[in-house]
């Protein structure tokens, strides 16, 4: 699952950049607001992590412009700057959460899975869906209580459709979502990972949209 690290500070990016990968998550790091502004464009987060002082803007004006162009992906602002107008901007703006620095990597760990989870519409870190069961703390899958092995790869394709479960998602925003800007991501690579992905799970789970998407099937 990606997650969007917009942050300036050297030492406070890299420390989270390693734990975010350390807990699952694929995480892309920028210190820029230009840089964050091109990569939720090309690389569709799951969520956004968004420093509010950079050297080249506030971290608010990326945060308003996603709302304007109704653009919904989970967004905590983590900054110094703590005030009570600060909050409400960021809260009244859009934001998911506030957390105010300095914070225990832990409860920001805490905070990013539970906005995940409510844009999933999942009020857990177990997500239910029919028969199967995602438990995105432990990385666990499960189908009618029986635990399924799956890959790294099916792991973040699955997490992509069961966030939009019953609902198409197109071809490039998986491809997007599981490879990101790696070169291996593919029609040809997802066709595949797609067709694994049926095999563990029962072929019904996943339908097709032929020349579009895939959905994962609410049963």
């Amino acid at each position: 699952m990606r997650v969007l690290l917009v942050e300036d500070d050297l030492q406070l990016g890299a420390a989270l950049h390693r734990s975010l990968g350390l807990e699952g998550f694929d995480s892309l790091w920028v210190r820029r607001l230009k840089d964050a502004q091109t990569q939720v464009a090309s690389s569709e987060p799951a969520a956004i992590v968004l420093d509010i002082n950079l050297p080249d803007g506030e971290g608010f004006t990326l945060l308003e412009s996603l709302r304007r162009a109704d653009i919904l992906v989970p967004v905590i602002i983590m900054t110094a700057r703590g005030s009570l107008d600060d909050r409400l901007r960021g809260l009244n703006g859009g934001a998911d959460d506030y957390i105010a620095k300095p914070f225990a990597v832990p409860e920001l760990i805490a905070r990013l899975h539970a906005i995940i989870r409510r844009g999933a519409g999942q009020a857990s870190s177990r997500w239910s869906i029919g028969g199967l069961a995602i438990d995105t703390a432990a990385q666990a899958v499960t189908v009618d209580g029986a635990a399924v092995d799956l890959t790294p790869t099916e792991y973040k394709l699955l997490l992509a459709l069961a966030r939009n479960s019953g609902r198409i998602v197109a071809r490039e925003d998986l491809i997007t979502r599981v490879w990101g800007d790696a070169a291996d991501g593919s029609d040809a690579a997802l066709d595949y990972q797609v067709h694994s992905l049926r095999r563990k799970l029962g072929s019904p789970r996943i339908s097709t949209r032929r020349g579009i998407g895939f959905r994962l099937e609410v049963q």
